[in-house]
């Protein structure tokens, strides 16, 4: 008998290779900020080069780990729901043969280190591995389900996706609206009347 559990590790090692890689961009782009506002030489009189993209590199990896830890939990927890509520006649043996497609994102996250040096390659690239993914996943999901549930359970995942990140981008944009309306701007001053 195969063990249901030898994909069970790869979400783990995912998370780590997307963290490290993120990680990396941002310590060359932070290494980049620090030079340009003068603040990096000040640092080296502390640490030197190499301690300082060290201890970023630390601190950036252990971030973007927990922002990739969290996106799993809530992505798990869309996913087991529409399970829940559209696949009903899905036998649980069928449902572990999806979990070989966590191999998608291990792929992903290696070529995600060819990218490093532009965020736009790291996101195009984590993007483009979560719609593979997706798409895998409705896929063989839909063997095991009538048309009308896999229909219903894509359309659930994509919906509540959908409201998850409007609703972060709508209150962060009401929380940078906010800031900048508190912020004292200095007017022009009046003219002097002769």
């Amino acid at each position: 008998m195969k063990n249901p559990y030898v994909y069970g590790f790869l979400p783990f090692i995912t998370i780590l290779l997307f963290s490290a890689s993120f990680g990396l961009f941002a310590v060359n782009y932070a290494v980049e900020l620090f030079q340009e506002i003068g603040l990096y030489d000040g640092m080296l009189e502390i640490f030197t080069d190499m301690q300082i993209r060290l201890l970023m590199l630390v601190v950036c990896s252990l971030l973007f780990f927990a922002l990739f830890a969290a996106l799993k939990v809530i992505a798990e927890a869309i996913h087991e729901l529409a399970m829940l509520l559209f696949a009903k006649e899905v036998d649980p043996n069928d449902y572990r043969k999806v979990r070989s497609g966590n191999l998608i994102y291990v792929f992903g996250a290696l070529f995600s280190f060819a990218g490093m040096q532009s965020l736009i390659i790291l996101l195009s690239v984590f993007a483009i591995t979560t719609v593979s993914y997706f798409i895998f996943n409705v896929y063989r999901m839909s063997k095991y389900m009538k048309a009308w549930h896999a229909f219903a359970f894509t359309l659930f995942q994509i919906v509540a996706w959908f409201i998850l990140l409007f609703g972060i981008a709508f209150t962060v944009l009401k929380l940078y609206n906010g800031l900048m309306d508190s912020l004292p701007l200095v007017d022009s001053p009046e003219p002097i009347a002769s």
